[in-house]
């Protein structure tokens, strides 16, 4: 089942609506069409209580407004770009540097502030094709870019992101989402008692300004470690250098073995006082987990009043490596024209 909502009206006069997809077994997810962002998921705990499990506000002023990108899809390229510059094909491009000197997740108004064209198909499972044209030279990135983001909330109680994209010249692509997870519920406080593991067998450090360095570390021996399960709050270490400088985990974290064809298991997230059991399935090369560390924007509360809160939530932001474009042993995010963008995310919820 497939309903739309007015949400609100920008300044600029656009009418913005969300979506809000159930499924037989009473799942629910909401998506807004402003950033495509993710607003509400709404699953059982082991008692089947339904809890929203997912940060976000109450008014569209807000996805407009404070930062943190919550639930929203970003792009051209996530994360960060040193300097805002690379160079491609001999040529430098300057992009707009919204994070100190450097570019962060598409620029200053990337694929997470603009309005997406949304096509519902309603069914058994509900899906949301949004689909958004990236013009040549947008925020200084070359080449006119067609994405579409598919959202499918499936029987198994798990949505879906599928991202595809073509564009007409060589450019970097990196897409992900941003929605920010605590399966105890968003107003449930913080999240270091939630067991994790990836299957990551190294991970990115970075400099102060949360650049990779160009340096592939392995986890084995550090805080990074997550290949066994433990909780979030273990090895939440600030004496560690780099997780002194990001204020907490804020970290590229490379699968083991790289990219796949099709999504395969690479993370599990469990709360044990609700039972809920994260499944996250994908055939990116890595993930950014990030530990909420910046959460604490007075001016901007969550849905119902709840107040931000550093490590209230964390991110698993699927992707390629951070700031790629810049170093030649990275995984490769240029996007060639003739060529098809094609990544699949899948959010899988249980309790156990």
């Amino acid at each position: 089942m497939i309903t739309k909502t007015y949400f609100g009206t920008l300044e600029n006069g656009q009418e913005v609506s969300y979506y809000t997809m159930k499924n037989q077994n009473g799942m629910v997810v909401r998506i807004c069409e402003f950033g495509g962002a993710i607003m509400e998921i709404r699953v059982p705990d082991k008692y089947g209580r339904m809890t929203d499990v997912v940060c976000g506000y109450d008014s569209l002023r807000d996805y407009a407004m404070a930062s943190g990108y919550q639930g929203a899809l970003v792009g051209r390229v996530g994360n960060r770009i040193a300097k805002g510059k690379f160079t491609l094909d001999g040529l430098e491009y300057s992009l707009f540097c919204n994070n100190g000197e450097n570019a962060l997740h598409g620029g200053k108004v990337g694929y997470s502030h603009r309005i997406w064209n949304v096509k519902p198909v309603d069914g058994e499972e509900p899906k949301l094709i949004l689909t958004l044209t990236s013009p040549d030279g947008d925020e200084g990135y070359p080449g006119t870019v067609n994405v579409q983001v598919t959202y499918t909330l499936l029987s198994s109680n798990a949505l879906s992101i599928h991202y595809e994209a073509e564009t007409d010249r060589r450019t970097p692509l990196n897409m992900t989402n941003h929605v920010y997870f605590n399966l105890g519920g968003y107003a449930s406080g913080k999240v270091f008692d939630h067991v994790l593991q990836i299957d990551a067998d190294a991970y990115l450090p970075t400099n102060t300004a949360l650049i990779p360095t160009g340096e592939i570390r392995p986890v084995e021996g550090t805080p990074f470690d997550f290949r066994e399960p433990k909780t979030i709050g273990r090895d939440f270490d600030l004496t560690n250098e780099d997780i002194a400088i990001a204020g907490g985990f804020d970290h590229c974290f490379c699968f083991t073995g790289g990219e796949s064809k099709e999504p395969v298991l690479r993370i599990e997230a469990y709360e044990p006082n609700t039972g809920r059991f994260l499944q996250v399935y994908t055939n990116q090369p890595c993930v950014q987990f990030y530990s909420g560390n910046f959460l604490k924007n007075p001016e901007y509360s969550f849905k119902g009043g709840y107040p931000q809160n550093p490590q209230a939530a964390f991110c698993l932001e699927t992707q390629k490596m951070n700031d790629a474009v810049n170093h030649e042993n990275f995984t490769n995010t240029i996007l060639n024209p003739g060529e098809k963008y094609d990544y699949t995310t899948i959010y899988k919820f249980s309790v156990k």
